[in-house]
């Protein structure tokens, strides 16, 4: 009787067991998320898990249109993770200047219901823990989403790293303030809704990440252009505090460039709103999205809010407030970005002696003028240095002398392979982001043995820093860590090798000028 009892008993916790059994990932089944259960697909060699199109937030639509996202809804059954989500609401994707198609969303669909992420991993169960990246998206925070091609996270998967990209609000969707969005907020602040849809995506890391074989203690978060700016603003936030240890930033910061108070992007919405001939939040939000965006054009973030980012960038990192992460850091050799005519080398020379007065002849050395030809050069070396390097540079250094964690930096030189209108870019913002995550296949160049070549060494740096916070690795030239006194870096060009940064006289000149 005994026996026959035991026999029973056990018999009854097996069945139970397969009942409570989440099937392994690795054969297209279903994993739990804290929402619900997912399905996805596989890459065609069968070894990579891809989950497109995850919700992480509600919808922000009609009364969650500029409020912090809200939790998503659980739903039941399998939901099928099997394509891109919407886009983020923005003006039609068109090939312009150095970036052809590759670079940009797809046509559609695009769309203020966006807030959703995707995940690839090669992991075979839910106990592996890999390394983590977190892919956040450039596009000057007015365009950009996670369906880009040169973003895409197999490469990476294959070796060993889950990578995630999420989407966030952008233009007046994303960093909208307004004195009556403030008054309705518990937290007393408006206008950083992309930011905090970046931190709600990394908060659905922190829960969820596990189920898909990743480790939410080791997370890295990447970014380029407005996505490096706004890697750098989520390691300034208190909000963000525990949720990722390392971070590389690709071409953006924010350390001299003014960010709008929240006093002035408020007025900046009430400009938009009276533009708009509304009377009432409620009306704000059932204009149509078009209207919006045709009144709203230059509108983009972040904002010193004073609740995700409580002072400027700047004060934080000087004042040592900041996540303390390793960092990953760098720009392009050919990055530079006119807005306007070239000067020739008289009104360039005459331009540096009234903006500069006694320290003219200094900017002329470090950005001579002696022909229009020259001039030209080194107005796109100092819009590059401006916009992008004495952010990055200043990033380093701070770190550095801060001694929190180490610091790697790297300049990408080379020229990307081109044809046609193309040719005249070389080493452009935004070249070297399909080489660091070893998308070359997605971009329709004439490429060498060399680019392949580079793209093998810069995603197995990357790959190294993501795993444990330095990127150096087997088989790999050695990429010294940065240090204010002797400033060696990484050329990731034709032959990638450390050398003393080359034109570091000229971004101490341009640092010195702008801290006036």
């Amino acid at each position: 009787m005994l026996r026959s009892f035991l026999l029973l008993t056990l018999g009854f916790v097996c069945v139970m067991a397969l009942l409570s059994f989440t099937p392994p990932i690795a054969d297209l089944s279903t994993v739990k998320t804290e929402a619900g259960l997912v399905s996805g697909t596989k890459n065609a060699a069968g070894d990579i898990q891809i989950f497109r199109g995850i919700p992480f937030a509600a919808p922000p639509l009609e009364e969650l249109r500029w409020k912090a996202p809200q939790p998503v809804k659980s739903w039941t059954g399998v939901k099928k993770c099997e394509t891109f989500g919407p886009s983020p609401m923005q003006g039609e994707p068109k090939p312009f200047s150095m970036w052809s198609e590759e670079f940009l969303i797809p046509k559609e669909p695009i769309s203020e219901d966006c807030l959703y992420l995707n995940v690839w991993t090669g992991a075979k169960s839910a106990t592996e823990k890999r390394p983590v990246l977190v892919w956040i998206y450039g596009g000057g925070f007015s365009s950009g989403g996670t369906a880009v091609p040169i973003y895409d996270g197999e490469a990476l998967a294959k070796k060993g790293v889950v990578f995630v990209s999420i989407n966030y609000r952008v233009g007046i969707f994303g960093f909208f303030a307004h004195p009556e969005l403030t008054k309705g907020s518990v937290k007393n602040a408006s206008g950083n809704y992309g930011l905090m849809d970046q931190i709600a995506g990394l908060q659905w890391v922190q829960k969820n990440i596990a189920a898909f074989g990743g480790d939410p203690k080791n997370v890295t978060i990447a970014g380029q252009s407005a996505g490096s700016m706004s890697v750098n603003a989520l390691v300034a936030s208190p909000l963000a505090k525990n949720l990722f240890q390392k971070a590389i930033a690709q071409s953006g910061a924010n350390f001299s460039r003014g960010s709008a108070s929240l006093q002035q992007a408020e007025a900046e919405g009430e400009k938009i709103a009276k533009a708009l001939n509304v009377a009432s939040l409620s009306e704000l939000r059932n204009k149509p999205a078009e209207e919006l965006m045709k009144q709203a054009q230059g509108l983009r973030g972040p904002i010193i809010d004073g609740y995700v980012l409580p002072e400027t960038i700047a004060s934080i990192f000087a004042a040592g407030k900041q996540n303390k992460v390793a960092l990953l850091t760098g720009w392009n050799e050919n990055e530079g970005l006119m807005f306007g005519p070239m000067k020739n080398a008289a009104d360039f020379r005459k331009n540096a002696e009234e903006q500069y007065g006694t320290q003219a002849s200094t900017f002329l050395q470090l950005y001579p003028a002696t022909s229009d030809s020259v001039a030209a050069a080194s107005q796109l070396n100092l819009s590059r240095d401006m916009i992008f390097g004495v952010q990055n540079y200043t990033w380093a250094n701070v770190q550095n002398k801060q001694g929190n964690a180490n610091v790697y930096v790297y300049r990408f030189t080379r020229k990307v392979p081109a044809t046609g209108e193309y040719v005249k870019y070389g080493a452009f913002h935004t070249g070297e982001v399909p080489y660091a995550y070893d998308n070359l296949k997605f971009v329709n160049r004439p490429w060498q043995p060399v680019d392949h070549e580079l793209a093998r060494v810069m995603s197995s740096y990357w790959v190294n820093f993501i795993t444990s916070g330095n990127p150096n690795g087997k088989g790999l030239p050695n990429w010294p860590a940065y240090t204010v006194q002797g400033k060696q870096i990484m050329l990731l060009g034709d032959k990638p090798v450390a050398a003393p940064l080359p034109d570091a006289a000229n971004l101490d000149f341009i640092q010195a000028s702008m801290n006036k």
